[in-house]
Protein backbone atom coordinates (compact mmCIF):
# COMPACT_ATOMS: atom_id res chain seq x y z
CA UNK A 1 0.00 0.00 0.00
CA UNK A 2 2.74 2.51 0.74
CA UNK A 3 4.23 1.95 -2.67
CA UNK A 4 1.18 2.82 -4.29
CA UNK A 5 0.60 5.68 -2.44
CA UNK A 6 3.74 7.17 -3.83
CA UNK A 7 3.91 6.15 -6.99
CA UNK A 8 4.78 8.98 -9.73
CA UNK A 9 3.77 9.60 -13.39
CA UNK A 10 7.38 9.85 -15.37
CA UNK A 11 7.62 13.37 -17.38
CA UNK A 12 7.28 11.15 -20.67
CA UNK A 13 3.59 10.15 -19.13
CA UNK A 14 2.50 13.50 -18.16
CA UNK A 15 3.82 15.04 -21.75
CA UNK A 16 2.40 12.05 -23.67
CA UNK A 17 -1.30 12.87 -21.80
CA UNK A 18 -1.46 16.46 -23.30
CA UNK A 19 -2.04 14.75 -27.16
CA UNK A 20 -5.09 13.24 -28.79
CA UNK A 21 -8.25 14.32 -28.00
CA UNK A 22 -8.44 15.67 -24.27
CA UNK A 23 -5.89 18.30 -25.69
CA UNK A 24 -6.00 21.73 -25.00
CA UNK A 25 -5.70 24.75 -27.50
CA UNK A 26 -2.10 26.21 -27.89
CA UNK A 27 -3.10 30.47 -27.64
CA UNK A 28 -0.81 32.20 -25.40
CA UNK A 29 2.30 33.76 -25.21
CA UNK A 30 4.74 35.49 -23.43
CA UNK A 31 2.62 38.82 -23.36
CA UNK A 32 -0.71 36.55 -22.53
CA UNK A 33 0.63 35.25 -19.64
CA UNK A 34 1.82 38.15 -18.15
CA UNK A 35 -1.32 40.07 -18.57
CA UNK A 36 -2.84 36.51 -17.04
CA UNK A 37 -0.73 37.07 -13.91
CA UNK A 38 -0.93 40.70 -13.55
CA UNK A 39 -4.39 40.24 -14.49
CA UNK A 40 -4.75 37.69 -11.24
CA UNK A 41 -2.81 39.81 -9.01
CA UNK A 42 -3.65 43.42 -8.77
CA UNK A 43 -7.55 43.89 -7.63
CA UNK A 44 -7.80 43.66 -4.27
CA UNK A 45 -4.74 43.26 -3.37
CA UNK A 46 -4.60 47.41 -4.06
CA UNK A 47 -7.72 48.47 -3.67
CA UNK A 48 -8.67 46.74 -0.47
CA UNK A 49 -6.23 45.00 1.31
CA UNK A 50 -3.92 48.08 1.45
CA UNK A 51 -5.70 50.15 4.14
CA UNK A 52 -6.13 46.53 6.23
CA UNK A 53 -2.56 46.29 6.01
CA UNK A 54 -1.67 50.21 6.73
CA UNK A 55 -3.95 49.69 10.31
CA UNK A 56 -1.76 46.02 10.90
CA UNK A 57 1.72 47.79 9.92
CA UNK A 58 1.60 51.50 9.38
CA UNK A 59 4.01 52.70 6.89
CA UNK A 60 6.27 49.85 7.22
CA UNK A 61 3.29 47.89 4.92
CA UNK A 62 5.42 48.98 2.13
CA UNK A 63 8.04 46.58 3.54
CA UNK A 64 5.14 43.84 4.06
CA UNK A 65 4.79 43.89 0.19
CA UNK A 66 8.65 43.49 0.08
CA UNK A 67 8.52 40.74 2.34
CA UNK A 68 5.44 38.64 0.81
CA UNK A 69 6.43 39.54 -2.67
CA UNK A 70 10.29 37.94 -2.02
CA UNK A 71 8.35 34.85 -0.76
CA UNK A 72 6.75 34.71 -4.25
CA UNK A 73 9.36 35.25 -6.00
CA UNK A 74 11.53 32.40 -4.48
CA UNK A 75 8.55 30.07 -4.58
CA UNK A 76 8.32 31.83 -9.03
CA UNK A 77 11.24 30.56 -9.63
CA UNK A 78 10.87 27.15 -8.51
CA UNK A 79 7.26 27.19 -10.42
CA UNK A 80 9.52 28.75 -13.77
CA UNK A 81 11.53 25.58 -13.73
CA UNK A 82 8.68 23.25 -13.45
CA UNK A 83 6.42 24.83 -15.77
CA UNK A 84 8.89 25.16 -18.36
CA UNK A 85 10.13 21.44 -17.87
CA UNK A 86 6.65 20.06 -17.42
CA UNK A 87 4.56 21.96 -19.60
CA UNK A 88 1.57 20.68 -18.61
CA UNK A 89 -1.92 21.53 -17.01
CA UNK A 90 -2.47 21.35 -13.46
CA UNK A 91 0.35 23.57 -11.61
CA UNK A 92 2.06 22.41 -8.89
CA UNK A 93 -0.02 19.47 -8.61
CA UNK A 94 1.00 17.98 -11.47
CA UNK A 95 4.99 18.78 -10.35
CA UNK A 96 3.94 16.98 -7.06
CA UNK A 97 2.54 13.64 -9.23
CA UNK A 98 6.19 13.55 -10.97
CA UNK A 99 8.48 14.02 -7.97
CA UNK A 100 6.93 13.11 -4.72
CA UNK A 101 4.02 10.59 -5.78
CA UNK A 102 0.04 10.67 -6.16
CA UNK A 103 -1.13 10.67 -2.07
CA UNK A 104 0.75 14.50 -2.32
CA UNK A 105 -0.06 15.17 -5.25
CA UNK A 106 -3.92 14.60 -4.63
CA UNK A 107 -3.18 16.18 -1.54
CA UNK A 108 -2.15 19.59 -3.21
CA UNK A 109 -4.66 19.05 -6.12
CA UNK A 110 -7.43 19.44 -3.03
CA UNK A 111 -5.22 22.37 -1.60
CA UNK A 112 -5.66 24.15 -4.86
CA UNK A 113 -9.38 23.28 -5.12
CA UNK A 114 -10.30 25.38 -1.82
CA UNK A 115 -7.48 28.15 -2.55
CA UNK A 116 -8.82 29.12 -6.40
CA UNK A 117 -12.89 28.33 -5.53
CA UNK A 118 -12.63 30.21 -2.21
CA UNK A 119 -10.75 33.03 -4.05
CA UNK A 120 -13.17 33.72 -6.77
CA UNK A 121 -15.86 33.81 -4.72
CA UNK A 122 -14.22 35.85 -2.11
CA UNK A 123 -13.26 38.70 -4.90
CA UNK A 124 -16.71 38.60 -6.47
CA UNK A 125 -18.16 39.83 -3.22
CA UNK A 126 -15.84 42.73 -3.21
CA UNK A 127 -16.71 43.27 -6.81
CA UNK A 128 -20.59 43.41 -5.83
CA UNK A 129 -19.43 46.07 -3.57
CA UNK A 130 -17.75 48.18 -5.77
CA UNK A 131 -20.24 47.43 -8.91
CA UNK A 132 -23.33 48.78 -6.37
CA UNK A 133 -21.66 52.13 -5.49
CA UNK A 134 -20.95 52.59 -8.89
CA UNK A 135 -24.58 51.71 -10.14
CA UNK A 136 -25.72 53.98 -6.91
CA UNK A 137 -23.36 56.89 -8.54
CA UNK A 138 -24.77 57.03 -12.17
CA UNK A 139 -28.44 56.64 -10.00
CA UNK A 140 -29.32 53.31 -10.70
CA UNK A 141 -29.98 50.92 -7.41
CA UNK A 142 -30.38 47.31 -6.77
CA UNK A 143 -32.42 46.31 -3.96
CA UNK A 144 -30.21 46.05 -0.73
CA UNK A 145 -31.40 42.49 0.09
CA UNK A 146 -29.52 41.55 -3.36
CA UNK A 147 -26.59 43.24 -3.07
CA UNK A 148 -24.97 40.74 0.10
CA UNK A 149 -25.32 37.03 1.03
CA UNK A 150 -27.49 36.24 4.26
CA UNK A 151 -26.14 37.55 7.43
CA UNK A 152 -23.00 39.39 5.22
CA UNK A 153 -24.88 43.17 7.08
CA UNK A 154 -25.72 43.24 10.73
CA UNK A 155 -28.18 45.91 10.55
CA UNK A 156 -30.00 44.62 7.03
CA UNK A 157 -31.64 41.43 5.66
CA UNK A 158 -30.34 40.12 2.98
CA UNK A 159 -30.78 37.21 0.67
CA UNK A 160 -28.26 36.92 -2.32
CA UNK A 161 -25.22 38.71 -3.22
CA UNK A 162 -26.97 38.77 -7.06
CA UNK A 163 -23.90 40.80 -8.69
CA UNK A 164 -21.10 38.17 -7.58
CA UNK A 165 -23.64 35.67 -8.77
CA UNK A 166 -23.95 37.29 -12.31
CA UNK A 167 -20.27 38.02 -12.55
CA UNK A 168 -19.01 35.00 -12.43
CA UNK A 169 -21.93 33.01 -14.41
CA UNK A 170 -20.38 35.60 -17.07
CA UNK A 171 -17.09 34.59 -16.76
CA UNK A 172 -17.95 30.98 -16.69
CA UNK A 173 -19.53 31.42 -19.94
CA UNK A 174 -16.57 33.46 -21.53
CA UNK A 175 -14.12 30.90 -20.33
CA UNK A 176 -16.46 27.85 -21.76
CA UNK A 177 -15.92 29.23 -25.57
CA UNK A 178 -11.81 29.52 -25.10
CA UNK A 179 -8.97 30.61 -23.69
CA UNK A 180 -8.39 32.99 -26.96
CA UNK A 181 -11.46 35.04 -26.22
CA UNK A 182 -11.13 35.35 -22.46
CA UNK A 183 -7.23 36.45 -23.14
CA UNK A 184 -8.37 39.03 -25.25
CA UNK A 185 -10.78 40.31 -22.87
CA UNK A 186 -8.49 39.77 -20.08
CA UNK A 187 -5.55 41.74 -21.58
CA UNK A 188 -7.45 44.92 -21.86
CA UNK A 189 -9.17 44.73 -18.65
CA UNK A 190 -5.51 44.70 -17.84
CA UNK A 191 -3.82 46.99 -19.52
CA UNK A 192 -7.13 49.76 -18.35
CA UNK A 193 -6.61 49.03 -14.79
CA UNK A 194 -2.78 49.42 -14.60
CA UNK A 195 -3.20 53.02 -16.75
CA UNK A 196 -6.39 53.69 -13.52
CA UNK A 197 -3.63 53.02 -11.12
CA UNK A 198 -0.65 55.05 -12.89
CA UNK A 199 -3.27 57.87 -13.21
CA UNK A 200 -4.11 57.45 -9.22
CA UNK A 201 0.32 57.65 -8.90
CA UNK A 202 0.39 60.58 -10.85
CA UNK A 203 -2.74 62.51 -9.41
CA UNK A 204 -1.69 61.67 -5.53
CA UNK A 205 2.26 61.70 -5.55
CA UNK A 206 2.30 65.03 -4.95
CA UNK A 207 -0.33 65.46 -1.53
CA UNK A 208 2.14 63.09 0.10
CA UNK A 209 3.18 64.67 3.73
CA UNK A 210 6.35 62.41 4.89
CA UNK A 211 5.73 63.22 8.32
CA UNK A 212 2.96 60.94 7.68
CA UNK A 213 5.69 58.34 7.54
CA UNK A 214 6.55 58.57 10.93
CA UNK A 215 6.81 56.02 12.81
CA UNK A 216 7.40 53.93 9.90
CA UNK A 217 6.97 50.69 12.05
CA UNK A 218 4.68 51.64 15.02
CA UNK A 219 3.71 48.20 16.08
CA UNK A 220 7.76 46.53 15.48
CA UNK A 221 8.44 43.73 13.42
CA UNK A 222 5.63 41.76 14.56
CA UNK A 223 3.19 44.12 12.95
CA UNK A 224 5.51 44.30 9.68
CA UNK A 225 5.07 40.37 9.63
CA UNK A 226 1.42 40.17 10.43
CA UNK A 227 0.64 42.66 7.49
CA UNK A 228 3.06 40.39 5.20
CA UNK A 229 0.64 36.88 6.17
CA UNK A 230 -2.49 39.32 5.54
CA UNK A 231 -1.15 40.68 2.19
CA UNK A 232 0.39 37.66 0.84
CA UNK A 233 -3.46 37.39 -0.30
CA UNK A 234 -2.61 40.29 -2.58
CA UNK A 235 -0.05 38.18 -4.92
CA UNK A 236 -2.14 34.86 -5.06
CA UNK A 237 -2.78 34.17 -9.10
CA UNK A 238 0.56 34.24 -10.91
CA UNK A 239 1.00 30.55 -9.94
CA UNK A 240 -2.34 30.55 -11.91
CA UNK A 241 0.04 31.69 -15.01
CA UNK A 242 1.46 28.15 -14.97
CA UNK A 243 -1.75 26.33 -15.10
CA UNK A 244 -1.70 27.63 -18.35
CA UNK A 245 1.12 25.79 -19.34
CA UNK A 246 -0.23 22.98 -22.30
CA UNK A 247 -2.05 26.26 -23.81
CA UNK A 248 1.21 27.99 -24.38
CA UNK A 249 2.79 28.18 -27.76
CA UNK A 250 6.17 28.32 -26.29
CA UNK A 251 6.57 27.12 -22.41
CA UNK A 252 9.81 26.78 -22.38
CA UNK A 253 10.52 30.74 -23.43
CA UNK A 254 7.25 31.79 -21.98
CA UNK A 255 6.16 30.72 -18.74
CA UNK A 256 9.11 31.44 -16.82
CA UNK A 257 8.88 35.28 -18.35
CA UNK A 258 5.08 35.57 -17.93
CA UNK A 259 5.85 34.19 -14.17
CA UNK A 260 8.12 36.46 -13.28
CA UNK A 261 7.54 39.60 -15.00
CA UNK A 262 3.85 39.62 -13.45
CA UNK A 263 5.25 39.35 -10.01
CA UNK A 264 7.65 41.88 -10.36
CA UNK A 265 5.80 44.41 -12.23
CA UNK A 266 3.00 43.84 -9.07
CA UNK A 267 5.41 44.01 -6.49
CA UNK A 268 6.45 47.26 -7.50
CA UNK A 269 3.25 49.02 -7.97
CA UNK A 270 2.06 47.47 -4.48
CA UNK A 271 5.11 49.06 -2.85
CA UNK A 272 4.61 52.48 -4.40
CA UNK A 273 0.69 52.55 -4.04
CA UNK A 274 1.04 51.88 -0.38
CA UNK A 275 3.73 54.55 -0.20
CA UNK A 276 1.74 56.91 -1.51
CA UNK A 277 -1.45 55.88 0.48
CA UNK A 278 0.18 56.29 4.10
CA UNK A 279 2.11 59.37 3.05
CA UNK A 280 -1.51 61.10 2.51
CA UNK A 281 -3.26 59.59 5.09
CA UNK A 282 -2.45 58.61 8.33
CA UNK A 283 -2.29 55.21 8.92
CA UNK A 284 -4.74 54.76 11.50
CA UNK A 285 -7.95 56.33 9.72
CA UNK A 286 -8.07 53.14 6.90
CA UNK A 287 -9.54 51.25 10.29
CA UNK A 288 -12.92 49.98 9.24
CA UNK A 289 -12.32 51.21 5.55
CA UNK A 290 -13.58 49.08 3.01
CA UNK A 291 -12.47 51.66 -0.03
CA UNK A 292 -9.34 53.13 1.04
CA UNK A 293 -8.15 54.41 -2.12
CA UNK A 294 -11.16 56.63 -2.40
CA UNK A 295 -10.32 57.52 0.70
CA UNK A 296 -6.74 58.83 -0.02
CA UNK A 297 -8.60 60.75 -3.07
CA UNK A 298 -10.83 62.39 -0.70
CA UNK A 299 -8.84 63.73 1.66
CA UNK A 300 -6.09 64.68 -1.27
CA UNK A 301 -9.07 66.71 -2.78
CA UNK A 302 -9.08 65.15 -5.93
CA UNK A 303 -12.94 63.21 -5.86
CA UNK A 304 -13.11 63.65 -9.53
CA UNK A 305 -10.75 60.72 -9.78
CA UNK A 306 -12.82 58.15 -7.64
CA UNK A 307 -15.19 57.43 -10.12
CA UNK A 308 -11.93 56.12 -12.27
CA UNK A 309 -10.65 54.25 -9.28
CA UNK A 310 -14.37 52.54 -8.81
CA UNK A 311 -13.88 51.24 -12.77
CA UNK A 312 -10.59 50.35 -12.30
CA UNK A 313 -11.08 48.33 -9.05
CA UNK A 314 -14.83 46.80 -10.52
CA UNK A 315 -12.16 45.55 -14.02
CA UNK A 316 -9.18 44.57 -11.32
CA UNK A 317 -11.23 42.46 -9.61
CA UNK A 318 -12.95 40.84 -13.00
CA UNK A 319 -9.54 39.90 -13.76
CA UNK A 320 -8.61 37.87 -10.35
CA UNK A 321 -11.98 36.29 -10.85
CA UNK A 322 -11.18 35.02 -14.68
CA UNK A 323 -8.45 33.96 -13.71
CA UNK A 324 -9.05 32.19 -10.41
CA UNK A 325 -11.68 30.41 -12.11
CA UNK A 326 -9.25 29.66 -15.04
CA UNK A 327 -6.75 27.86 -12.71
CA UNK A 328 -9.47 26.18 -10.54
CA UNK A 329 -10.90 24.38 -14.12
CA UNK A 330 -7.23 23.39 -15.10
CA UNK A 331 -6.62 21.39 -11.72
CA UNK A 332 -9.69 19.79 -11.92
CA UNK A 333 -9.31 19.28 -15.66
CA UNK A 334 -5.57 17.44 -14.96
CA UNK A 335 -7.06 15.15 -11.74
CA UNK A 336 -9.81 13.79 -13.79
CA UNK A 337 -7.45 13.26 -16.58
CA UNK A 338 -5.19 11.05 -14.23
CA UNK A 339 -8.39 9.21 -12.90
CA UNK A 340 -8.70 11.19 -9.08
CA UNK A 341 -11.58 13.05 -9.92
CA UNK A 342 -14.42 11.50 -12.12
CA UNK A 343 -13.50 11.65 -15.79
CA UNK A 344 -16.65 13.39 -16.70
CA UNK A 345 -14.60 16.69 -15.76
CA UNK A 346 -11.92 16.56 -18.33
CA UNK A 347 -14.16 16.22 -21.20
CA UNK A 348 -13.17 18.82 -24.13
CA UNK A 349 -15.82 20.33 -26.08
CA UNK A 350 -15.33 19.36 -29.91
CA UNK A 351 -15.63 23.13 -31.32
CA UNK A 352 -13.89 25.34 -28.57
CA UNK A 353 -11.37 23.15 -27.18
CA UNK A 354 -12.19 23.52 -23.09
CA UNK A 355 -13.11 21.62 -20.69
CA UNK A 356 -16.50 22.56 -20.84
CA UNK A 357 -18.31 20.47 -18.13
CA UNK A 358 -15.85 21.21 -15.60
CA UNK A 359 -15.91 24.98 -16.62
CA UNK A 360 -19.64 24.93 -16.03
CA UNK A 361 -20.00 23.10 -12.45
CA UNK A 362 -17.26 25.27 -10.84
CA UNK A 363 -18.15 28.55 -12.69
CA UNK A 364 -21.69 27.73 -11.27
CA UNK A 365 -20.60 26.67 -7.77
CA UNK A 366 -17.96 29.39 -7.28
CA UNK A 367 -21.43 31.87 -8.83
CA UNK A 368 -23.73 30.10 -5.48
CA UNK A 369 -21.13 30.28 -2.85
CA UNK A 370 -20.27 33.96 -4.06
CA UNK A 371 -24.06 34.67 -3.91
CA UNK A 372 -24.77 32.87 -0.65
CA UNK A 373 -22.27 32.70 2.13
CA UNK A 374 -19.93 35.60 3.19
CA UNK A 375 -16.66 34.58 2.55
CA UNK A 376 -14.37 37.57 4.54
CA UNK A 377 -13.82 35.19 7.45
CA UNK A 378 -12.19 32.54 4.88
CA UNK A 379 -9.73 34.74 3.10
CA UNK A 380 -7.17 33.06 5.07
CA UNK A 381 -8.14 30.20 4.03
CA UNK A 382 -6.98 30.95 0.58
CA UNK A 383 -3.62 31.82 2.07
CA UNK A 384 -2.73 29.05 3.67
CA UNK A 385 -3.69 26.94 1.05
CA UNK A 386 -1.77 28.94 -1.31
CA UNK A 387 1.63 28.91 0.86
CA UNK A 388 0.93 25.66 1.14
CA UNK A 389 1.47 24.76 -2.51
CA UNK A 390 4.24 26.99 -2.39
CA UNK A 391 6.50 24.73 0.21
CA UNK A 392 5.59 21.99 -1.96
CA UNK A 393 6.56 22.81 -5.51
CA UNK A 394 9.79 24.23 -3.72
CA UNK A 395 10.46 20.85 -1.79
CA UNK A 396 9.85 18.92 -5.39
CA UNK A 397 12.67 21.58 -7.83
CA UNK A 398 15.41 20.30 -5.32
CA UNK A 399 13.99 16.19 -5.03
CA UNK A 400 13.59 16.21 -9.42
CA UNK A 401 17.01 18.17 -8.92
CA UNK A 402 18.63 15.02 -7.09
CA UNK A 403 16.44 12.19 -8.49
CA UNK A 404 16.41 13.49 -12.32
CA UNK A 405 19.72 15.39 -12.61
CA UNK A 406 19.95 15.14 -16.77
CA UNK A 407 16.36 15.82 -17.13
CA UNK A 408 16.80 19.10 -20.28
CA UNK A 409 15.90 22.46 -18.28
CA UNK A 410 14.49 25.49 -20.36
CA UNK A 411 14.88 27.44 -17.16
CA UNK A 412 16.82 26.26 -14.43
CA UNK A 413 16.01 28.13 -11.08
CA UNK A 414 18.94 29.53 -9.81
CA UNK A 415 20.93 28.84 -6.53
CA UNK A 416 19.00 25.44 -6.23
CA UNK A 417 18.61 23.89 -2.96
CA UNK A 418 19.27 27.79 -1.25
CA UNK A 419 16.93 29.89 -3.31
CA UNK A 420 13.92 27.13 -2.49
CA UNK A 421 14.90 26.01 0.96
CA UNK A 422 14.55 30.33 1.48
CA UNK A 423 10.94 30.23 -0.23
CA UNK A 424 9.90 26.91 2.20
CA UNK A 425 11.13 29.30 5.22
CA UNK A 426 9.59 32.47 3.83
CA UNK A 427 6.62 30.82 3.29
CA UNK A 428 6.32 28.75 6.80
CA UNK A 429 7.03 31.87 8.74
CA UNK A 430 4.03 33.56 6.77
CA UNK A 431 2.11 30.28 7.38
CA UNK A 432 2.93 30.84 11.39
CA UNK A 433 1.36 34.38 11.25
CA UNK A 434 -2.26 32.98 10.20
CA UNK A 435 -4.82 32.59 12.88
CA UNK A 436 -5.75 29.41 14.94
CA UNK A 437 -9.27 28.77 13.29
CA UNK A 438 -7.26 28.90 9.82
CA UNK A 439 -5.46 25.71 10.86
CA UNK A 440 -8.80 23.54 11.99
CA UNK A 441 -10.50 24.42 9.00
CA UNK A 442 -7.75 24.05 6.64
CA UNK A 443 -7.70 20.54 8.34
CA UNK A 444 -11.22 19.71 8.33
CA UNK A 445 -10.68 20.30 4.57
CA UNK A 446 -7.66 18.06 4.21
CA UNK A 447 -9.65 15.29 6.28
CA UNK A 448 -12.87 15.80 3.51
CA UNK A 449 -10.09 14.93 0.82
CA UNK A 450 -8.17 12.00 2.44
CA UNK A 451 -12.08 10.46 2.34
CA UNK A 452 -11.88 11.23 -1.19
CA UNK A 453 -9.09 10.33 -1.80
CA UNK A 454 -8.96 6.43 -0.06
CA UNK A 455 -12.77 5.97 -0.93
CA UNK A 456 -12.80 6.82 -5.00
CA UNK A 457 -9.21 8.41 -5.77
CA UNK A 458 -6.77 5.56 -4.96
CA UNK A 459 -8.99 2.97 -7.11
CA UNK A 460 -9.42 5.13 -10.49
CA UNK A 461 -6.42 6.40 -10.57
CA UNK A 462 -5.05 5.61 -14.45
CA UNK A 463 -1.66 4.78 -12.74
CA UNK A 464 -3.83 2.49 -10.15
CA UNK A 465 -5.27 0.70 -13.55
CA UNK A 466 -1.96 0.42 -14.89
CA UNK A 467 -0.67 -1.08 -12.23
CA UNK A 468 -3.33 -3.86 -12.11
CA UNK A 469 -3.18 -5.10 -15.79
Amino acid sequence: MGNSLFRKKSIDQLIAATRGEKALKRELGAFDLTMLGIGAIIGTGIFVLTGTGAVTAGPGLVLSFVIAGLACLFAALAYAEFASTVPVSGSVYTFTYATMGELLAFIIGWDLILEYMLAASAVSAGWSGYFVSFLNGIGLHIPLEFTAAPGALKDQMTYFNLPAFLILMGITFLLYFGIKESKRINNIMVIVKIVVILLFIIVAFKYVKPDNWTPFIPFGFSGVFGAAALVFFAFIGFDAVSSAAEETKNPARDLPRGIIFSLVVCTFLYVVVSAIMTGIVPFMQFEGISHPVSLVLQVAGQNWVAGIIDIGAILGMTTVMLVMLYGQTRIMFAMSRDGLVPKVLSKVHSKYKTPYINTLFFGTLSALMGGLIPLDELASLVNIGTLSAFILISIAVIVMRKTQPDLPRAFRCPGVPYIPILAIVSCGVLILNLNGQTFIRFMIWLVIGMAVYFLYSRKNSLLNRDTEK
